[in-house]
């Protein structure tokens, strides 16, 4: 089984105008929408990317 992939959302939400990138999370806009009904695997490839980020 698949663990759950808790969400990256900070309560700190600003979605920067030229990225779509919120500011508060690092998610893209598109991730923001689908992120409740992706699949776990999904949700940990973001996570991924956004710990390459920092």
């Amino acid at each position: 089984m698949i663990a759950p992939v808790p969400s990256p959302c900070r309560q700190l939400c600003a979605l920067d105008p030229a990225t779509r990138i919120c500011t508060g999370c690092g998610r893209t806009l598109d991730e923001i929408a689908r992120w409740t009904s992706m699949h776990p695997a999904e949700r940990q490839a973001v996570m991924d990317r956004l710990g390459a980020a920092t």
